[in-house]
């Protein structure tokens, strides 16, 4: 089976045709235009590759109902628009990557694969949060976590690198967006984000955790609206808060030149991610294999030798010569070092063109 992903980004529609040998068959990345997917241009992308079979599309927020891939029909669409405000940075999008491919391929199967799956079974303790039982009764809140196809592949990745079950893993997924995953037997026991992809680390423009203290305080003593509230945190914070800037690879060079901004930007993200890797790692009761992937955890020796350098505690430590000529997929473990650390490439087409495949295979 020929698995066409669809990954609708910020800027452009990620296109890429799996063989069904796994191999990467075709690619393309057509622009966006207005924010929009523009019919036209995917048709004449499609045009090129050689037949396909079925369409994965990567979906951020699956909500409480999809747990898996699931067939994309009308109402199935409908329902993904109700969940527009839990992702708005990422749902509006896929949705118009789905409408204009369905009309581009009308007779082959398209099914969502969501990123929110791969954590649809955390354990209650780490699902659920502590807020009135009338607000969890009524409204069913729950940590959901996202970058699970990733954290996914990284997994299975890891274990075909090691030659087997790579232990108490943490999955860390350092890109424009950013989380970590706990992962035992190649389930997520654990993630750091939650109801929606705004809890957690810092990241390219979203805050990650903030008191929600603040949150009243900025609406009910400064006066903002919500919606100013919202943007801020969407859009305005994280490293483009601090550094002004969301390219991590500009905020190390302003770093190194001595930028103080960029230094600060810098320490805040380490400080976080080291103790949500520490973190994850309680909820694994230690952990043996560390995975940095994204385009910031596969690029970025800095982040690595950084978040490494404090979490020396837990047995991780990298050496220094293979991470800064380091390219995926690659071990760069410190001699001595307990924890085996890895370079992983972040490949969610081949796992969305594995579950594609399973999707179809149970029918």
């Amino acid at each position: 089976m020929r698995v066409l992903v669809v990954n609708t980004g910020s800027s452009s529609v990620k296109l890429r045709l799996v063989s069904p040998e796994g191999e990467l068959a075709g690619r393309a990345d057509p622009p966006l235009d207005n924010e929009t997917v523009s019919v036209e241009r995917l048709a004449a992308e499609v045009e090129r590759f050689d037949g396909v079979d079925a369409v994965g599309h990567r979906v951020v927020h699956g909500g409480s109902e999809f747990h898996r891939p699931t067939a994309l029909d009308d109402g199935v669409v409908a329902r993904l628009r109700d969940l527009t405000g839990l992702a708005p940075l990422h749902q509006p999008k896929a949705l118009s990557g789905i409408s204009a491919m369905r009309r581009v391929l009308p007779d082959v199967p398209h099914v969502a694969c969501f990123d929110s799956m791969f954590h649809a079974e955390l354990p209650p303790e780490a699902a659920t949060y502590a807020i009135p039982r009338e607000w969890r009764e009524r409204y069913a809140p729950r940590r959901h976590g996202f970058h699970g196809i990733s954290h996914s592949y990284a997994a299975r990745r890891a274990a075909g690198m090691l030659g087997g079950d790579p232990g108490r893993l943490v999955t860390a997924h350092l890109g424009a967006g950013a989380s970590l995953a706990a992962v035992r037997g190649g389930r997520s026991v654990d993630t750091t984000m939650g109801f929606t992809p705004l809890e957690g680390l810092v990241m390219g423009t979203r805050s990650g955790d903030v008191d929600p203290g603040l949150v009243l305080w900025l609406l009910r003593r400064v006066g903002l609206d919500p919606e100013e509230v919202g943007e801020g945190l969407e859009w305005r914070s994280g490293l483009v808060g601090l550094t002004g800037s969301a390219d991590m690879r500009e905020v190390v060079a302003r770093s190194g030149d001595g930028d103080a901004d960029a230094t600060l930007g810098i320490a805040v993200y380490l400080h976080r991610l080291r103790a949500k890797v520490a973190a994850m790692a309680a909820a694994l009761d230690g952990i043996d294999t560390l995975v940095f992937t994204g385009g910031v955890g596969e690029n970025q020796p800095v982040i690595r030798a950084g978040a490494a350098a404090g979490l020396g505690f837990l047995g991780v430590g990298v050496d220094l010569e293979a991470n800064d000529a380091a390219e995926p997929d690659v071990d760069v473990t410190a001699s001595g070092a307990r924890v085996r650390s890895l370079v992983v490439e972040s490949r969610e087409d081949l796992e969305i063109a594995r579950e594609v495949r399973e999707h179809a295979r149970s029918g």
